[in-house]
């Protein structure tokens, strides 16, 4: 078995782009998801290591003295951070010339000839999911008998090897907390709304619905929901409390939990006889019979991606909701004591200054515990990018879809909406949720009630304003 270091790169200060994070950018709030895609592989790679930079403070001198130990680099990279994690593994293959480094991720999943061309020091990038795939290059096998991954050959030339067939029993893939434990300090990551420290791992991959921008369906995860079994999960918490007392929330990071009802609720009922606070993803259309089994088993908080008020900007990103469902799924959820992070896009298809306005109040009528504003991202592989790219809402200079300073950006315009006015309307839109009378309340009871809230709340809101001062700075 190679020596094989799996690599989070170093890249901006605070930037969130690790091998679990949906949408690679700095936060208003800093925020690190745990890096699965990256773990996952590594838990099947005895004696490797992974090195999650950015979330740990790791600069590039230890990290280039880790590549001279090794053998095998696996980098995790992603459409805005490619460049950067060329330039990281340059220097590693500089530091350590016979050392073989590998890309992983939707960007090199999507585009492997280009990756290899722009990549001078990358020897091989993985495409799909890579898991396996990782295990056999680490075993030595020649690059011509490995499936689902496109190489250089000797003569320099790119070779794309057939695909590797998609994995079905996802119970064959071993605990990425086993990795957590041995590599990770879990109090680096930390995500708003989640409890402090917490604990993500995924159940399945693959998601049911169409979304148009939504990145890993559409570029390694697929469309079929693949699942671990109810007793799978429940055994790798068991491991997990045990590895990590300290944690208060798991957070369960498949892209959407509640695609298979009934096997969501006995997930749930394993982990409520464990005594276990639990989250995850979730559509917006659960019935309350679902909820309340979720909640009666330690459920506490549902992250939503409403995206949209308008039904119409709904329909054109195929996102499968009807408005008066989701308002009737977040009422149930008020009254049932299950909290909502709420997620919004600004920019989609179909976006104009009335509809950012409908959001707006939408947003602010279902009163969701907290939100998320993103603007619209248009990740290559998704059909999100295709019409970006076939109607010239996409510029090439906004492609890597965030600045120097690695905070997003807007890059899709319409005739009748600018970069600019899809950029100003995320301030406004936060503004206009939060700073009102029943939530500044509701904000402030919070933190009364509790010492560490309180610590916490001030400190996010110290970064938040120093996050919309970054982006005053980087517009001007």
């Amino acid at each position: 078995m190679m020596k094989t270091l799996f690599l989070q790169p170093p890249s901006f200060d605070g930037f969130d782009g690790g091998a679990g994070s949906r949408y690679q950018a700095k936060r208003e709030i800093k925020s690190f998801w745990f890096p699965t895609w990256l773990a996952q592989p590594a838990a099947l790679v005895p004696g490797s290591k992974l090195i999650d930079a950015p979330p740990a403070r790791i600069g590039m001198d230890t990290v280039v003295q880790e590549a001279r130990r090794h053998e095998l680099c696996v980098i995790h990279t992603s459409t805005p951070s490619f460049a950067s994690d060329v330039r990281v593994a340059q220097a590693l293959k500089d530091a350590n010339p016979g050392l073989k480094i590998g890309m992983v991720g939707a960007k090199v999943a999507v585009q492997p000839q280009e990756s290899l061309l722009k990549g001078a020091p990358i020897d091989f990038v993985a495409r799909n999911e890579f898991d396996f795939t990782i295990k056999e290059i680490a075993e030595g096998r020649d690059f011509a008998a490995v499936d689902g991954i496109s190489y250089r050959n000797s003569e320099g030339v790119v070779v794309h090897n057939k695909d590797r067939a998609i994995l079905e029993d996802m119970d064959q893939l071993p605990f990425v907390t086993e990795v957590y434990k041995r590599d990770l300090r879990i109090e680096d990551y930390f995500i708003g709304y989640l409890m402090h420290p917490y604990v993500s791992l995924y159940t399945g991959r693959g998601c049911k619905s169409r979304c148009t921008f939504c990145l890993w369906p559409q570029t390694v995860g697929g469309h079929n929901y693949r699942v671990r079994s109810p007793g799978h999960v429940a055994e790798e918490i068991r491991l997990a409390r045990q590895y990590f007392p300290q944690v208060r929330e798991v957070f369960f990071d498949d892209d959407t939990f509640t695609d298979n009802l009934p096997r969501a609720e006995a997930i749930a009922k394993e982990l409520g006889k464990m005594g276990v606070t639990w989250s995850c993803n979730a559509k917006a259309n659960v019935p309350r019979e679902t909820l309340k089994v979720l909640r009666d088993n330690g459920l506490r908080l549902l992250l939503v991606g409403y995206e949209s008020g308008n039904q119409q900007i709904l329909h054109n990103i195929k996102k499968g909701m009807r408005i008066e469902v989701a308002k009737k799924f977040t009422k149930d959820c008020h009254e049932l004591g299950i909290k909502i992070h709420g997620t919004f896009i600004l920019g989609l298809p179909g976006e104009t200054k009335e509809t950012i306005e409908e959001t707006i109040r939408f947003a602010t009528e279902i009163n969701p515990h907290t939100m998320q504003v993103s603007l619209a991202a248009p990740y290559p592989g998704t059909f999100l990018h295709k019409q970006a790219v076939e109607n010239g809402w996409l510029d090439a200079d906004n492609a890597e879809l965030i600045d120097d300073h690695g905070i997003q950006i807007a890059p899709l315009h319409y005739p009748h909406l600018s970069h600019t006015e899809i950029f100003d309307s995320v301030e406004t839109f936060y503004k206009r949720f939060y700073f009102r009378a029943p939530k500044i309340a509701a904000i402030v009871g919070e933190m009364v009630r509790s010492p560490q809230m309180m610590k916490r709340r001030l400190r996010e809101g110290v970064e938040f304003f120093q996050f919309l001062r970054e982006r005053h700075r980087d517009a001007a």
